[in-house]
């Protein structure tokens, strides 16, 4: 059985809100990856489309989007997501997953695709 947290959030008004999804709607969402794109109407939001920005596993481990795939990996880093450094230049090898979402995240972050900027407003 797939669970996770979808947390939504809405650049426009800076609003987000969490929908807990399972199971089929859960399904949809296995195998895509970062910066993909997913129809937001069984998610509470009807004629939006919503964009993967993120996520984590159990452990809290963050998703990265340059690494491949969704299997867990050390890598050195130097700044976000995954590392935080205390000082300039500071380096450190942590562990982060690929920008594939599997049945091991807990939580999905995504955001409200912003409207086209050559649409006129009414």
């Amino acid at each position: 059985m797939v669970e996770f947290k979808v947390v939504v959030s809405n650049s426009a008004d800076g609003t987000s809100k969490t929908v807990a999804v399972a199971d089929a709607q859960a399904q949809q969402l296995v195998g895509l990856k970062i910066g993909d794109a997913f129809n937001g109407e069984s998610f509470g939001f009807p004629g939006k489309e919503l964009i993967i920005t993120g996520g984590t596993d159990k452990s809290g481990i963050p998703l990265r989007g340059d690494i491949p795939g969704g299997a867990k990996r050390r890598i050195l880093l130097s700044g976000i997501p995954g590392y935080h450094p205390d000082e300039d230049g500071a380096r450190k090898r942590k562990l982060v997953r690929g920008s594939m979402i599997t049945e091991d995240l807990v939580q999905i972050n995504a955001v409200l695709k912003a409207e086209e900027a050559g649409k006129k407003s009414e």
